[in-house]
């Protein structure tokens, strides 16, 4: 008798294990949609006007977090997507457009956290760039931190409500010719003390920030914005010079009147004053594509620009310029060009500055020039200030946000 039900037991046994093993084939099977996998090689299979998506087949975890990919060819638009998504993801949706996924976008630099409007979030991805995403271990009270990368230096991070087990490595691609290199057991460098994860947050990068915050390369407005007075200023560390003579910025958000200006000031500029207003200082005005030059009254210059437009600033120096030489001024010359018959705007009305504009000075001459999207706006001739003219940018109304490059020229 016992040896009878020794044998039955025997054969519940394998057929337990029989069946737990199907179960975990059929769980631990990757997904993919309009995609071919050759090895490691994801390509996508499709005619452009559909998404093709690739889910791995099993989640991140502790012991693997972290996942990169190569992209080897971006294709006709470029349009790949790298993040986390759950196991039975729709695979004809990219990566982040459904809930409870989050991805980041090579073609735009825009993070996608369950929406299918994403938000600015880092540079934009191109052939031979490397993107990785992972999780970080300290996640409380049911919210997980994902985190990406572009070439092994760290681009932002999220806070999402979802454990680390039910998070899988997910591709996506839209277009005709895009193909992928997968590492699915990449390695990502944490701090050996907490884990914590190694965030360049660009802070460095700014000497000044007066109610402005800054989260990557992204600058947001944090303050009242109701009145000229709550002037959100963030002044770079180091000023232009010849070697680093240009820097640009990208609307993200124009926030509710896009008050954003950009240009170049002296290094103790008044934190409560718009570029352009004071003196010592240039700007250009995206609400109404005015030039401010030491005065609350604008020139008209360019064009307005909007959310997606980029403004870039910089300065052309004389061939034997030399910071440490002959740059002792400490205000501007404004009158060097004839400028345009001057318009009042309202907005600045009964507030002209309140310091004096001074006379004209000796000093070095620069030419500070402007652009939008990439195509020269205008140009002034002015006298650079004692210690040079550093990249500053203005925000005034609620809701704005720029992203910026210090350096978009040094490749």
């Amino acid at each position: 008798m016992d040896d009878i039900n020794l044998h039955y037991r025997f054969l519940n046994w394998r057929r337990r294990i029989r069946e737990i093993r199907e179960v975990r084939a059929v769980r631990y099977r990757e997904r993919l949609k309009r995609m071919l996998r050759d090895g490691d090689i994801l390509r996508y299979h499709g005619n452009s006007d559909e998404v093709g998506c690739f889910v791995a087949a099993r989640p991140l975890s502790r012991r693997n977090r972290y996942f990169e990919v190569t992209i080897i060819d971006t294709g006709v638009r470029g349009m790949i997507a790298v993040g986390l998504v759950p196991q039975l993801y729709k695979l004809d949706h990219q990566p982040g457009w459904l809930p409870h996924s989050v991805a980041f976008h090579a073609d735009d630099g825009k993070l996608y956290n369950g929406s299918t409007v994403g938000q600015q979030f880092g540079p934009k991805c191109c052939r031979g760039d490397r993107i990785g995403c992972g999780i970080s271990l300290d996640s409380d009270d049911g919210q997980l931190t994902v985190f990406f990368t572009k070439n092994g230096k760290a681009v932002g991070s999220v806070e999402i409500p979802a454990s680390p087990d039910a998070l899988y490595p997910a591709v996506g691609m839209h277009s005709l010719g895009e193909e992928v290199l997968l590492d699915l057991h990449a390695e990502w460098g944490m701090e050996e003390d907490d884990g914590q994860m190694i965030v360049d947050s660009h802070e460095e990068d700014w000497a000044r920030l007066h109610s402005v915050k800054v989260t990557g390369m992204l600058l947001e407005y944090m303050g009242k914005g109701k009145s000229i007075v709550d002037v959100g200023l963030a002044q770079a560390r180091r000023p232009l010079n010849t070697r680093f003579h240009y820097y640009e910025l990208e609307i993200a958000d124009a926030g509710e009147k896009c008050y954003i200006a950009l240009g170049l000031a002296r290094r103790d500029y008044p934190k409560n004053r718009h570029p352009g207003w004071s003196r010592g200082s240039i700007a250009y005005h995206a609400d109404d594509g005015k030039l401010f030059q030491g005065s609350g009254v604008g020139d008209a210059f360019g064009p307005r620009c909007f959310e997606g437009d980029i403004m870039g600033c910089g300065i052309m120096f004389p061939r034997d310029y030399s910071l440490d030489g002959g740059d002792d001024v400490d205000d501007w010359d404004l009158d060097v060009l004839p400028k345009p018959s001057e318009v009042q705007n309202d907005l600045y009305a009964n507030n002209e500055d309140e310091e004096e504009e001074g006379e004209d000075i000796e000093g070095t001459k620069v030419t500070v020039f402007f652009t939008r999207n990439g195509k020269v706006v205008g140009r002034r001739e002015v006298v650079l200030p004692a210690g040079g003219f550093y990249p500053t940018i203005g925000m005034m109304s609620l809701g704005e946000k720029v992203k910026v490059d210090l350096h978009p020229l040094s490749g």
